[in-house]
């Protein structure tokens, strides 16, 4: 089961500012690209994500890109309530963090992303915001924010606070102080899980939607990175069982249906073929048996016609050389219109 598969081997490593360290190793990106999709499902038909957009033809790339398809449209999910056209988002893994350099590079994403355009304000300033996603609260970049840039910092709801004072609307969401009820998944993608609860949450969830691959790119990163947790939480076994039961009986019922369909056209071939045979035998014998019959009935016909004609003609010499010669019959009985087509 693709769920527990826990492997040791470090696939990809990710460098933010030479800030680097074992957890980092993990793919956390594609996760979070898929945790956003999760978070913001409930308006996804007015919404297109880019994963790490890239800027020009050099490697700069925004790490989430979301566009919003009708600009009047408002989003109610709470971390999308500051979306307007084009939405800029800054993803920091749990073990890295929001610099003051990363505000300023994110920065220049924006307004390269504006100006990397064919026609002149094609992407209007005023339709950009910028998102800085992390796990631990940005004290030394909004410090520099609130000093420097003269700007404010209020915290809209947990985990969410909003930068004004900027051209450019900014929202800072740290996901470890999101709510446990709005923003479940985007709150446990971390290696610091401590809720058995959560956890159980997870994984009951996790089990209605085990066929969306957005919820097992993220359950995945998950388990992985809360590997012991996991193991030792012992109320889990009920939860992860119902999900292996469940992935069982669906290979069962895969396997059963394969193996129906294989049955049901092997049978079905060997049916038609023995049915045609066995129809066409069966076929000629009854038409054989109808046509004779009909034909029997028709001829009958026609013979009783052809002998009251002759009778009535007074021929009966006819009727008499008709009965013992075929050939004569059946000229006779063309001559009077009587021969069966």
């Amino acid at each position: 089961m693709r769920l527990l598969e826990i492997k040791t081997e470090e696939s990809c490593m990710i460098v933010n500012n030479n800030r680097t360290n074992s957890s980092n190793l993990r793919q956390w990106h594609p996760a979070f690209f898929a945790d956003i999709q999760i978070e913001l499902e409930a308006e996804r038909e007015n919404l297109i994500f880019e994963n790490e957009h890239q800027l020009g033809t050099k490697p700069m790339e925004i790490d989430a890109l979301v566009i919003k398809k009708k600009s009047d449209i408002p989003i109610n999910k709470n971390i999308g309530r500051i979306f307007r056209k084009y939405n800029i988002i800054e993803y920091k893994s749990p073990t890295d963090y929001i610099s003051i350099n990363d505000f300023y590079k994110v920065c220049g994403y924006a307004f390269f992303y504006k100006a990397d355009t064919v026609t002149e304000d094609e992407i209007p300033i005023e339709e950009i915001t910028i998102s800085l996603v992390s796990r631990a609260y940005p004290r030394k970049m909004l410090r520099h924010l609130r000093e420097f840039w003269k700007c404010r910092v209020k915290k809209m709801e947990e985990g969410i606070y909003y930068v004004t004072g900027s051209k450019i609307p900014i929202q800072v969401i740290v996901t470890e102080q999101l709510s446990k009820k709005k923003n479940l998944w985007l709150r446990s993608l971390t290696d610091r899980i401590k809720d058995k609860e959560d956890m159980k949450r997870l994984l009951n969830e996790y089990r209605e939607k085990q066929k969306n691959p957005l919820y097992e790119s993220v359950m995945q990163m998950i388990v992985r990175a809360n590997e012991e947790k996991f193991r030792e939480a012992d109320c889990m076994c009920e939860a992860l069982n119902r999900i292996i039961q469940d992935q069982i009986e669906e290979k069962i019922r895969k396997s059963l249906q394969a193996g129906y369909d294989e049955g049901y056209g092997i049978g079905m071939q060997d049916g038609i073929k023995d049915g045609m045979q066995r129809g066409m035998q069966r076929g000629m014998q009854q038409g054989m048996q109808q046509g004779m019959q009909r034909g029997m009935q028709q001829g009958e016909h026609s013979i009783n016609s052809l002998i009251l004609c002759l009778a009535e003609l007074g021929r009966t010499s006819d009727i008499i050389r008709s009965a013992s010669d075929p050939e004569y019959q059946k000229k006779l009985l063309k001559e009077f219109g009587l021969l069966p087509e």
